[in-house]
């Protein structure tokens, strides 16, 4: 299939060289023409872009730099190679020329031999950009797919694996997704605190989020008859209970090791699931950690967890009313939770509300 003729927009305040400009071109090109700046500018923004530009530099009202100037401002036409041709033959004038944005410059009169030569080669020249240029989009819309495609391989192989230890507590349900959503929620109100914004950027927030629902991946070590059981747990069942933190943890950090570099939300993974049971005034488990030693994502684990366990109904317990979860949450501010979390909570509590609602079981 042939190729359409390039369309070349020459531009001259005098008839005459318009006209000899034509006559040249036009058994070769689709040639538009315009007999001032202005008019070349309206014409250089419309239908067919001019694939090249003939463009005099002495013309009243606006010459041929500020011309160029215009061109290059709009992103529309910034790409478009310009041909200064004009009776100026200063090396000052050229090298203005050049220097503004124009990819070559012909002295007149011109000579048809020079005239065609030069635009041919700029023309070449403009269609192997336009290659390239039409490649590298092709390349980073195939990039940008790819990378989509992983993410909800990685999402999809995330849940499979939350789900895994979901199925040992049939009660759980939509709790993976509701504390998926606290956690975000929190993280994102935090994220110009003066405490957490070095940590809270939009690239670790996302990865939080991706690793919240393993937090409890641990408790697939757990017996059925403890993790099932409808009463309260003996003290000796409790200690195996709290064993799926660092059971999670461990089996986060194998596959981390299984990984040929850095993960970024596994490390986060494996700090949440050893550490959401951590609390304020250090006593929680498994490591007794308190204050800032806990790590922030765990922290935020932390409170949305108890939220949702709180609000929903247990085999061992009726779902208690939100404002009754909303105090003891806020009770616990400064022992079990960060007392910044906490206010972060208090200010997002109709959010909260409504993510329970949306996602209730």
């Amino acid at each position: 299939m042939s190729r359409s003729p390039a369309t070349i927009l020459i531009v001259d305040d005098t008839p005459e060289n318009l006209s000899v400009l034509g006559e040249l071109l036009q058994p070769i090109y689709r040639v538009r023409a315009a007999n001032s700046g202005r008019r070349a500018l309206q014409i250089a923004r419309g239908t067919p872009t001019p694939d090249l530009i003939l463009l005099d530099v002495m013309m009243p009202d606006m010459d041929g730099y500020d011309v160029l100037a215009e061109l290059r401002a709009d992103p529309g036409t910034r790409n478009i190679p310009v041909i200064y041709v004009t009776a100026m033959d200063g090396s000052d004038d050229e090298e203005r020329g050049l220097d503004l944005g124009a990819v070559d410059y012909i002295t007149k009169p011109i000579r048809p031999g020079i005239v065609l030569a030069r635009i041919r080669t700029q023309l070449e020249l403009k269609q192997a950009r336009d290659i390239l240029t039409n490649q590298n989009t092709y390349l980073e819309a195939e990039v940008t797919r790819r990378m989509g495609e992983n993410q909800l391989i990685q999402e999809v192989s995330i849940h499979a694996l939350a789900r895994l230890a979901e199925t040992r507590d049939p009660e759980t349900g939509k709790h993976l997704r509701r504390t998926q959503d606290y956690v975000l929620t929190l993280a994102r109100t935090l994220g110009e605190h003066p405490r957490f914004a070095d940590y809270l950027d939009e690239r670790t927030i996302s990865a939080i989020a991706q690793s919240a629902p393993l937090h409890d991946i641990g408790k697939v070590g757990i017996p059925d008859s403890i993790l099932l059981k409808p009463g309260k747990l003996t003290p000796d069942e409790w200690e195996i209970m709290k064993t799926h933190a660092e059971l999670g943890s461990k089996a986060i950090a194998q596959a981390e090791s299984d990984a040929d570099k850095p993960v970024e939300f596994l490390a986060i993974a494996k700090l949440i699931a050893r550490s959401h049971h951590e609390k304020w005034d250090g006593s929680g488990y498994p490591d007794g950690l308190a204050g800032d030693n806990i790590p922030i994502a765990a922290r935020l684990m932390a409170l949305a967890d108890v939220f949702d366990a709180l609000t929903c109904k247990r085999v061992y317990k009726e779902a208690f009313s939100f404002d009754d979860a909303y105090r003891i949450i806020v009770d616990g501010s400064g022992t079990h939770f960060d007392p910044d979390i906490v206010d972060a909570f208090v200010r997002e509590y109709p959010a909260f509300m409504a993510i329970a609602r949306t996602y209730a079981e």
